[in-house]
């Protein structure tokens, strides 16, 4: 059940690299709001993939699940209501406003996950076919 899973570990790195440039550098109203919350499910998916042998539908649905709750505590003001307002750490990690387009974010990002999984075979024998 429990490994270490050299290619997840470099999807997630990938991942954290990119979404932390995001943070820091992008403002607009597509790639930081959207592509973020998209690219994050697979973040969290890949790290979860790097260090447990799971199911990978139900890791999907876990990662899925996990991410909708967070949204429906940003609509139930989460943050404040535990005393965390002030922390910029906390209204980061757990975010502080409720949008619909994000829950189509994350289930646009695990459909993703879903395909990439199915052609993952496909793309390993392409890869041992030229060596």
């Amino acid at each position: 059940m429990y490994r270490f899973h050299k290619g997840y570990f470099a999807l997630t790195a990938g991942l954290f690299l990119t979404e932390v440039l995001i943070a820091m550098y992008v403002r607009d109203d597509f790639i930081r709001p959207y592509f973020g919350d998209f690219l994050v499910v697979i973040l969290m998916y890949c790290f979860i993939r790097t260090f447990a042998k799971l199911d990978m539908r139900l890791t999907v649905i876990a990662v899925l699940m996990f991410s909708y709750l967070i949204e429906i505590l940003q609509y139930l003001n989460f943050v404040e209501w535990i005393g965390l307002g002030n922390s910029e750490l906390a209204r980061t990690l757990i975010g502080t406003s409720f949008a619909w387009m994000d829950l189509v974010a994350y289930t646009a990002g695990c459909i993703a996950i879903l395909r990439f999984e199915r052609m993952k075979p496909a793309i390993w024998n392409l890869k041992s076919k030229s060596a």
